[in-house]
């Protein structure tokens, strides 16, 4: 069983680079590895990378020693530089937050293994839970982190689009709609970036499998910082918002249910007051008790977000269906963010309707039915 374990490692490229840099790691923690006892279990619901907990018997005590082997997607490399992600993981470690960068190797890492839970699906509908991740939230967004203090959304945005443009069929660029998101991307920037603009370091993809929670202390953690850049702190809340409606440890993890978009917790709280209340928690975690202004302020400007959240991923989907191996259905998963995109954006930018009566949003070809 356990040679088997390891046989997962050896389907890798560079398996030969990562034992010898689990056997680095090892010799630094005082520890000899004997492959025949180490085991490797993979880790679901990662979308961009492989990512495996490795253990072997420590040699004081007997006792296993935990760490985490992240494998860097292939093709990924447009969505992110893989350096300053680097920087990002290294940064956030000496500002005490997340794991410790243990070893690197051409195609991934070795990651301090972090003991605590990684939340599910259900756990962001909890309202004790979901009011630490807004206070851990607040703090994340407060860090100083190298990178210019500007948000990064929207050349990101164009940069994949063109992209998308690129790696797409004629059938594909027309389905999707790709030629009418240059103007779409153009109207978004203009009308949400209009007043003052809170900007802040933003994780940008805080879905539960990247939050953790020590059950003793109840404290947070948030980890993977790939996409992590500063943006208008209403459109990382936005995101967090978003997937709510994921649960990527089902048998479809690509399927999306928006009835889950915050709707209701226990209690039987509607979506707004669930917002309200996430909002409330961030903005109090400083000391200071927010308005009722302030927090529908803030609770309308990262309902818009939300717009532009579903043509990032929508982007990203389309690109990872081109570029990415992991057993995801990368396609249909951003025909999903698109469609929430065209459904969504007459209501909260308050605009004429773009669906027309055949349910294809008007001045686009794509072939959804609303």
């Amino acid at each position: 069983m356990v040679t088997k374990t390891v046989e997962l490692l050896k389907g890798f490229a560079s398996h030969e680079e990562i034992m010898e840099i689990l056997a680095t790691v090892a010799a630094d923690l005082g520890d000899v590895i004997d492959v025949s006892f180490l085991q490797v279990k993979p880790l679901k619901g990662a979308m961009t990378n492989e990512v495996f907990e490795i253990n072997w018997p420590a040699k004081s005590d007997g006792h296993l020693r935990r760490v985490l082997v992240r494998l860097y997607g292939e093709g990924v490399e447009v969505f992110f530089n893989r350096e300053d992600e680097i920087q990002t993981f290294e940064s956030m470690s000496k500002h005490g937050q997340g794991p410790r960068l243990l070893g690197r190797f051409a195609t991934g890492r070795v990651e301090e293994f972090i003991h605590a839970r990684t939340l599910s699906a259900s756990d962001l509908c909890d309202p004790e839970i979901s009011a630490l991740i807004a206070t851990k939230m607040r703090e994340f967004h407060n860090l100083d982190m190298p990178g210019e203090k500007k948000a990064q959304l929207w050349p990101r945005l164009r940069k994949w689009l063109n992209h998308a443009k690129s790696l797409c069929s004629p059938k594909d660029t027309k389905n999707f709609g790709l030629e009418v998101l240059d103007t779409e991307i153009n109207m978004l920037q203009e009308l949400l970036s209009e007043g003052c603009e809170g900007i802040g370091f933003c994780h940008n993809d805080l879905q539960y499998g990247n939050i953790m929670i020590d059950e003793e202390t109840r404290s947070i953690t948030l980890i993977d910082y790939e996409y992590a850049s500063y943006n208008p702190i209403a459109y990382d809340i936005a995101n967090h918002f978003c997937e709510m409606v994921a649960d990527y440890h089902s048998d479809k993890p690509h399927v999306l249910d928006y009835r889950r978009y915050p709707t209701m917790f226990e209690n039987g709280a509607p979506g707004l007051e669930v917002r309200q209340r996430f909002i409330r928690a961030y903005l109090s975690s400083e000391g200071k008790k927010p308005t009722k202004t302030e927090v529908g302020q803030l609770v309308n400007v990262a309902e818009r977000y939300t717009l532009a959240n579903h043509l990032f991923w929508g982007l990203w989907g389309l690109i990872s269906s081109h570029v990415n191996t992991i057993d995801f259905d990368y396609k249909e998963y951003a025909r999903q963010r698109f469609k929430q995109y065209w459904l969504k954006k007459p209501i909260l930018l308050n605009s004429p309707s773009i669906i027309s009566q055949d349910g294809v949003p008007n001045g686009s070809v794509a072939p959804f039915t609303i």
